[in-house]
């Protein structure tokens, strides 16, 4: 980091809210729609094993711990202290599939960046340029 230090986390942990910054933030509403949805239910299926192992890290220090292990062996517990956590939103379709690029919907009236992956800020200006476009569109 700028300031010298080192960030190692997980990546890839499902949130159970759309905006939950916290581990603990949970809406069961929202949590409820994801898991009946069928593209998460067969990505979750493909995937559960890679899934499970992410939540372990991310719930348990110990679980942290013992993977950071494997590249810093010298690391400890006490080495340690919790960081921020972002959301890192992807899409995925009824199919199952990761939708690694942007999706932009739009109908009259309405448009809605629904996937911004990362390079999200790197294309910030791009995406700009396109929803302006379609603005533009729905204006003639």
């Amino acid at each position: 980091m700028i300031q010298g230090g080192i960030e190692a986390g997980p990546n890839a942990v499902l949130a159970f809210k759309r905006e939950g910054y916290s581990r603990w933030d949970i809406h069961l509403r929202e949590l409820a729609e994801i898991l009946v949805f069928p593209g998460f239910r067969k990505i979750a299926r493909k995937y559960w094993r890679d899934g499970w192992a992410e939540m372990q890290r991310s719930y348990s220090k110990q679980h942290f711990v013992k993977a950071l292990q494997r590249l810093i062996p010298e690391i400890r517990s006490e080495d340690l202290t919790p960081g921020r956590s972002g959301v890192r939103a992807m899409a995925c379709d009824a199919a199952g599939n990761l939708l690694d690029d942007f999706l932009i919907l739009s109908k009259p009236g309405v448009i809605n960046v629904c996937n911004a992956p990362s390079p999200a800020a790197t294309a910030s200006l791009a995406v700009g340029e396109t929803v302006a476009a379609r603005v533009l569109e729905q204006c003639n």
